[in-house]
């Protein structure tokens, strides 16, 4: 069987291959429209606790569902951006080919990062309900161990309150500022 923190790891190869061919302001948008949707779920769960408890109780399989299902609706819509320029004609957004696909392998780890690791997260508190298809972590086995020592690093568990705001706030004047 395969550890959790190898797909993990993987999904950041790919999503970085997936960002070196669309280029960094696409990938930029997609960080965004993650950012937003770690942000509406924090919001949901602070302004409507009794709600959010009562609909998706922590360690049920609706409890990952609603949070996935929010995060993946924000994130299609984040990769359904318009056609933004690519090179030629004084393009805005990338100046040589080489840079504007590095940048954007970087930039598609992060997305990575951020989107898988969110899922990973919200499996995690819900007790990974899907037997069917995952066992629950063994704490004596060394895969799991490396990946407990991985879940504090994941985006919705550091990326909480005044982290938050204040990347929806860059996030809004960059938009504003460089996209629009």
């Amino acid at each position: 069987m395969v550890s959790i923190s190898f797909f993990f790891l993987f999904f950041i190869g790919i999503f970085g291959i997936v960002g070196l061919l669309r280029g960094w302001a696409k990938e930029l948008l997609v960080i965004f429209s993650v950012i937003l949707a770690i942000f509406i779920i924090s919001i949901l769960e602070m302004l409507l606790p009794g709600l959010m408890n009562q609909l998706t109780p922590a360690g049920t399989q609706a409890y990952f569902w609603l949070r996935a299902f929010i995060l993946l609706v924000l994130v299609f819509f984040g990769y359904q951006t318009p056609n933004i320029p690519r090179l030629g004609g004084g393009g805005k957004f990338a100046r040589e080919r080489l840079q504007d696909a590095m940048l954007g392998l970087f930039l598609g780890g992060i997305n990575g990062y951020l989107i898988v690791g969110s899922l990973w997260y919200y499996l995690h508190v819900a007790g990974y309900p899907f037997p069917a298809v995952m066992r629950a972590p063994d704490p004596n086995d060394p895969f799991t161990q490396e990946a407990f020592r991985m879940l504090p690093w994941l985006a919705p568990v550091w990326l909480r309150d005044t982290p938050l705001f204040v990347s929806i706030a860059i996030a809004f004047v960059f938009i504003l500022v460089v996209l629009i």
